[in-house]
């Protein structure tokens, strides 16, 4: 197999670290706005399964789901959550991080 052929790839752009800042802070925002949206996306499995999810389609009655399918999908659920929270936590992190960037940064 051969190496990749990366191109030498320079863009030229120049942002002040007064520019960066908001765009750090959007960046933050939009990836917690995605975290919010895979939250609300398990929360609609587990309605979904449970019968109480508002569809125009089919729903699960209790006598389809199983013990095992129930507890198959709560693991299934705590490790997407799992991953949401590790998420968090660098978030967490980049915010404290902008934090000590604007503390450090001369005003304008």
């Amino acid at each position: 197999m051969s190496q990749a052929n990366i191109p030498n790839i320079t863009p030229l752009i120049s942002v002040t670290t007064e520019q960066t800042i908001p765009l750090l802070l959007a960046s933050i925002a939009l990836e917690e706005l995605a975290l919010a949206h895979i939250i609300n996306a398990e929360a609609e499995k587990l309605q979904f399964v449970l019968g109480t999810l508002p569809t125009t389609g089919t729903t699960f009655t209790p006598a389809d789901v199983s013990l095992s399918d129930l507890l198959t999908l709560d693991a299934n659920v705590q490790r997407t959550l799992r991953d949401v929270i590790k998420k968090e936590m660098l978030l967490q992190f980049k915010f404290e991080n902008i934090l000590d960037l604007i503390a450090i940064t001369p005003l304008p």
